[in-house]
């Protein structure tokens, strides 16, 4: 087996795990969740509340202020671009003004974007997709001076690897462009070595806020 095949190996064993794990933590949580909601409930009721507004957890306030995210770019000896500053993980329900195309991290929305390897034709929220960074995917992205070609040759390679979803973006600048949570790269295409090297180093990599949280369950288009 060459080193290819057994980094691909190593990197599906090591999701997997990370993806049980995620499975058991969500599981928990739900249980939490709903003895939560069963002693609000039963504390609206005593107390004769009414409900009159369902307000979400962004707290109001503008785009802006929910992205939460302040800093810069610093570009690493291996060409990745690393955020420096604070990236917020706030969940709203509106839009946000990230501060780079395709976003790094911030406030997002509360479903994260199918990445188990999905591949979108049309253009996808990025308030969803940045959940899916948190999740610890890789993100391709493209504009429309990405030639053809490499575009297939990416999207055939996202196919085959867990964690990972592609899109195009129009807005970002350059033609092809991987993100994970607060990292970035550009690649000239699929043949480009750093394409494997940014998705060995960064699906479900140690910059992941929740590892082994659940790629699929989310939205799909």
């Amino acid at each position: 087996m060459g080193s290819a095949e057994k980094s691909s190996a190593a990197r599906t064993a090591r999701t997997e795990e990370m993806r049980r794990a995620g499975q058991a933590r969500e599981r928990r949580n739900r249980i939490l969740v709903v003895a939560a909601s069963v002693v609000v409930v039963a504390g609206l009721v005593a107390g004769g509340v009414v409900l009159v507004q369902a307000q979400s957890d962004d707290g109001g306030g503008s785009a802006a202020d929910d992205a939460k995210t302040a800093g810069k770019f610093a570009t690493d000896a291996d060409g990745v671009r690393a955020w420096r500053g604070t990236l917020g993980r706030e969940h709203v329900t509106k839009s946000v003004d990230y501060p780079v195309t395709p976003p790094v991290g911030g406030d997002h929305n509360p479903v994260w974007m199918n990445c188990n390897g999905d591949v979108y034709e049309d253009e996808i929220n990025p308030t969803n997709a940045v959940h899916s960074l948190e999740h610890g995917a890789v993100w391709v992205t493209y504009n429309g001076d990405a030639p053809e070609a490499e575009v297939e040759a990416l999207a055939a390679k996202v196919r085959k690897t867990p964690y990972t979803l592609m899109s195009p973006v129009d807005g970002q600048e350059d033609p092809v462009v991987l993100t994970a949570w607060g990292h970035q790269r550009t690649v000239t295409g699929a043949a480009d070595p750093a394409v494997d090297a940014f998705l060995e180093k960064f699906v479900q990599g140690q910059q992941t806020p929740e590892p082994g949280a659940a790629c699929t369950g989310g939205l799909s288009k």
